[in-house]
């Protein structure tokens, strides 16, 4: 039986007297696109901060291809194959976006590396259309392309899972294709598991296998999108209407 590249079970976490996240379970199989969606304040970026390590779960466990990596710091977790994009792109703004991109290789693993990886870097830069500006200084680009360089310093490690938190926000609708079609591709013909938060909800239902909805802290459902989104219990605690009309 194959492992989930991603397993997260029973995770708490509290700051303080808030119980930001209650228990969450849930699992993301290689090859798999799970859709996170939720309000404000429902746990969501403190279970992708979990995962990845820049907070340590209180109890629970977090397993990233069978292997435990619940108290291990970011850096480890990130060795095991896990990268994450943030909701407002991190990029070194005085640096070029090769720069940018051969830095986190250099980082990462070495001189070494750094000429194996090389040419990935470029091959990303054309995927994502930002070919012609890779000697452009980062912070020239606009927030969505900004958003694109992120992507790709993620894609270009090979990781087992990419935790992505609202990648669709606030971007032309092209960064936005262009995000929905290599991140499908990704998935597809790499087997890399993504988990995206997301409000932006007809553009994760179209690209998701799956959703799950957080509110309060906890996962109030999951399943089919097309079925979580019709869910009573999610209309009222996020959508306030049913969701109608999405292509997939």
């Amino acid at each position: 039986m194959t492992a989930s590249a991603l397993e997260v079970i029973g995770v708490k976490r509290r700051f303080g007297g808030i119980q930001a996240v209650r228990g969450v379970s849930l699992a993301v199989a290689p090859g798999t696109i799970l859709g996170v969606i939720g309000p404000n304040g429902s746990g969501k970026t403190t279970l992708v901060n979990l995962v990845t390590g820049v907070h340590r779960a209180q109890s629970g466990t977090i397993r990233v291809g069978g292997v435990e990596t619940t108290r291990r710091p970011a850096h480890a977790v990130a060795a095991r194959g896990v990268a994450r994009t943030f909701q407002n792109a991190r990029v070194f703004r005085s640096l070029t976006v090769r720069e940018n991109l051969l830095v986190s290789v250099a980082h990462r693993t070495g001189r070494e590396g750094l000429r194996g990886l090389a040419g990935e870097v470029d091959r990303w830069l054309e995927l994502v259309g930002l070919g012609a500006f890779a000697e452009r200084v980062a912070h020239e680009l606009s927030g969505g392309q900004q958003k694109l360089v992120e992507f790709v310093r993620a894609m270009v490690h090979r990781p087992t899972v990419v935790l992505m938190d609202e990648p669709f926000a606030g971007v032309h609708p092209h960064v936005k294709a262009t995000l929905h079609e290599q991140i499908a591709a990704a998935a597809d013909t790499r087997g890399t598991a993504f988990l995206v938060v997301s409000h932006e909800i007809p553009d994760l239902v179209r690209l998701s296998h799956r959703f799950l909805c957080m509110a309060g802290g906890q996962v109030l459902a999951e399943g089919d999108p097309d079925e979580v989104c019709r869910l009573p219990a999610v209309i009222d605690a996020y959508l306030g209407t049913p969701l109608e009309g999405v292509d997939r």
